[in-house]
Order: structure tokens, then C-alpha cells, then sequence
């Protein structure tokens, strides 16, 4: 099974392959060891990446005990459908490793479709099925014939890879099994695709007004507050903006290949950032007037942001605060707090690929701040006291360290519900 997956770590995006030499280009992204970062398996990972598609059912094919893995613990958004927060499994016993459990697959399949309005269903393998050799595909195609509807698999056992990778193995079942089988109603020459953003706690909400303002229409978000056919007709796009750096850029190198669409990076966090990203929009778009527009927008909201939070800043000013997340958070979310007048004394680089650590180390270069690539939580502690910190923003998982320290703490990351 791994084999299959090997196109996911040869992709240009990936960090080992952003060298100068061509010979260098062609060295594979290393592939991820299982345990070897915190934040779960691949199962956990397609799991973070489909689960907010809120019209389709997730059915895990592997034991009960599988279904709570990733189940609820995210503070995704959706008005198409609550489904995600259903758990639904085929329940996966000693007797179906010795003869087999496909049948189960096609069986629950049929159940679902009977007892929900579903539009969709995904079919997740587990460490037990891969292990016995289920062929989920075939399962799942003799499913969709006795449903009418798209069943999918998504090979993703927990010992494939890490969490990176399961996101990345569920980029490619969209692409092989759901982007380009629907149309959309209607398109403007200013369709857009979102790929990394999950819509947490409502964040991508409240960027849409923005978007809404320049006429630019969110096509297709993968896949936070999304519906099933928005997914699939994410072909029809113009462009598509990442937001996440590495979870799924290799989902935006195969809309790119497949079907000529191209990417950039962005980000939400911090007026700068807004700019560039509303910036390489427009630029991917070829309109210099929707920059035009873009830039006179930005000049106007900033000055009203800026005035609203002047009581606030008065008081961060000054404020020393340690960034302990990772990926795309670990150099966005410093651009934030400096914009609030706070000083970041240091971030993490867990999960973070070479293009944000290079970011990172251009944005602290000349200064003693710090990088820390992993750590326990007497290290942070450590650190929080030799730094004089005045604040620890993290995930929840950190919290207790903080509560340990006696330091304020922020969760900014994805288990929370409040934006």
C-alpha cells in the first residue's frame, strides 16, 4: 500500500525538493516515520481533512474503538449538513479478520444510505483492515452501485505515515475519486478555490464578506464549510490560494497538473498577511483593476482596524509572548502579535516544512529570538521563565503547562470552538 502513495512525497512543494540543483529537485520529500511527531496517525489525519465535509457520511472500516479517534475533537463549521459529527463503523471483529470484513462495508453502506439524506460516503481503512488485506476500493464500488452514491475510499491506516501524511492521502482521494465528477450551476471569471482551511470555530466565515466585497466567489473550500458538490466541481476554478503550508499543497500541485489551475500560499492572520494573500489573488487572476480596488479596500480597513484595537495594544505593548504551535501558525501567527505590539520572544517549528522555517529565520534574523523544533514541558517552562514570558500561545495540549507555570495561555489551536 505504501508504493501507492509514493507520488505524495516526490511533489515539487514538498520541503526536500526546494533545492537549487536539478539533480537536488528530483530527491523524494522524506517520507514520514510513524510516532515520530506528536499529532497523530494518517488515519487521524484524512480524517482532519474530510471530516468537515458536513452532507457526507464517514464510515470507518476497522474496529468500534476506531470511531473515536478524531471524532468530535475539532471545532470545525458547517451549514450543508452535521453529519461529520455522527460516527459510523463497520464494527470490525475477531471473526472478520479471519474471513474477511468487506462485506460489512457494502452492508453499512446500504444501511446509511437507507436512514440519512446523505449526498456521500467516505470509507475509511483502518490499521486492522489494511493488515488483513481488505480490498476497500472494490467494496466501495459495489457499495456506490447499490446506493447511487459516491461511496470513496480513503486508504489511510494509522501505520502508513503521520498526521502530514493521512492529510495528504486524503487530498488524493478527492482528486482520483470526486474533483471533476460534478459542474457547478453557474461560474464568474473570479472562481476561486480554499485548500487547507477547515473552517475552525467559523474563521473562514468571516474572511467570505471580504471576498464578497471584489466580487471574488469561494468556488470551492476543502474543505472547511463545504458541501460534497462544491468539492466536486473545484475543477472549474481560476486559481487556488493554500492557506495551510503543508498539509495539502500536494492536493494544489495536482489541480495544477491535472487541471492547469494555479496556487499560492497564504494566509489570514495579521493585516500584512491579508494584503499579500488578497494580493497574489488578484495577481494569479490576471486583473490589475481587482488589485487596484484591493489595495484602496486594504488602505481603508486597516485604519479602522487600527483605531478599534488602539485601547488594546496600549495595554499588549510591550507584552512578551512565546509561540508554541505549528505549520503555517508557527510564522503567521508572529506577524499577528507584532502587529499588536507585542514582542515574540521565540516560536516553534513542529510540522513547520523548510519554506516556513526559512520565513521564520528571515523574520528574526539580527535578533537572539528563538526556533525550538521540539520540546517537553519542562523546556517550555524553562524557557518561559529565562525569557520573562508574559504569555504562551498554544494548543490545548499545552494548557496544563502553562496552568503548571502560572502563565496566561491562549489555545489557537484547532480543538477550539470559539474563533
Amino acid at each position: 500500500m505504501a508504493a501507492k502513495f509514493d507520488h505524495l512525497t516526490e511533489v515539487d512543494s514538498c520541503s526536500e525538493n526546494q533545492k537549487k540543483s536539478t539533480a537536488e529537485k528530483a530527491k523524494k520529500c522524506a517520507k514520514p516515520t510513524p510516532g515520530a511527531t506528536m499529532g497523530g496517525c494518517a488515519f487521524d489525519g484524512a480524517q482532519i481533512v474530510l471530516l468537515p465535509v458536513g452532507d457526507a457520511a464517514h464510515l470507518i472500516h476497522g474496529p468500534a474503538t476506531c470511531v473515536s479517534q478524531n471524532w468530535n475533537n475539532r471545532g470545525s463549521r458547517n451549514l450543508h449538513g452535521q453529519y461529520y459529527k455522527m460516527g459510523f463503523s463497520t464494527d470490525v471483529t475477531e471473526m472478520d479478520v479471519v474471513f474477511g470484513g468487506e462485506k460489512k462495508i457494502t452492508d453499512k453502506c446500504v444501511e446509511i444510505a437507507d436512514r440519512y439524506p446523505v449526498k456521500a460516503i467516505f470509507v475509511y481503512t483502518t490499521c486492522v483492515t489494511a493488515m488483513i488485506g481488505d480490498d476497500v476500493p472494490t467494496a466501495c464500488k459495489k457499495a456506490s452501485e447499490l446506493t447511487g452514491l459516491p461511496v470513496i475510499p480513503v486508504e489511510s491506516p494509522g501505520f502508513i505515515g503521520n498526521k502530514n501524511f493521512g492529510n495528504k492521502i486524503a487530498g488524493d482521494a478527492l482528486l482520483e475519486y470526486v474533483i471533476g465528477t460534478r459542474e457547478p450551476e453557474t461560474t464568474t471569471k473570479y472562481d476561486i478555490n480554499i485548500i487547507g482551511d477547515y473552517n475552525i470555530a467559523g474563521e473562514l466565515w468571516q474572511m467570505m464578506p471580504v471576498f464578497e466585497e471584489f466580487g471574488i466567489n469561494v468556488l470551492s473550500s476543502l474543505t472547511g464549510g463545504t458541501s460534497f458538490n462544491e468539492i466536486a466541481y473545484a475543477h472549474r476554478a481560476k486559481c487556488t490560494l493554500v492557506i495551510c503550508s503543508k498539509a495539502l499543497l500536494t492536493l494544489a500541485e495536482g489541480l495544477k497538473r491535472k487541471y492547469g489551475i494555479p496556487f499560492a500560499e497564504g494566509s489570514f492572520y495579521g493585516l500584512g498577511e491579508i494584503e499579500k494573500t488578497l494580493l497574489s489573488v488578484a495577481d494569479m487572476l490576471g486583473s490589475d483593476e481587482l488589485r487596484d480596488r484591493i489595495l484602496k479596500f486594504v488602505e481603508r480597513k486597516n485604519a479602522e482596524v487600527l483605531a478599534e484595537l488602539a485601547p488594546y495594544t496600549a495595554q499588549l505593548k510591550g507584552k512578551r509572548v512565546f509561540v508554541y504551535t505549528g505549520g503555517v501558525k508557527s510564522w503567521s501567527t508572529i506577524y499577528q502579535l507584532e502587529e499588536l505590539g507585542m514582542d515574540v520572544i521565540g516560536t516553534s517549528t513542529r510540522k513547520s516544512t523548510e519554506q516556513d522555517i526559512e520565513r521564520i529565520r528571515e523574520h528574526f534574523e539580527g535578533t537572539q529570538k528563538m526556533l525550538l523544533e521540539k520540546g517537553d514541558g519542562r523546556i517550555l517552562l524553562n524557557i518561559l521563565q529565562k525569557e520573562k514570558a508574559d504569555l504562551l500561545l498554544a494548543g490545548g495540549r499545552n494548557m496544563y503547562t502553562s496552568i503548571k507555570g502560572r502563565y496566561p495561555f491562549v489555545d489557537v489551536n484547532q480543538e477550539r470552538i470559539h474563533g
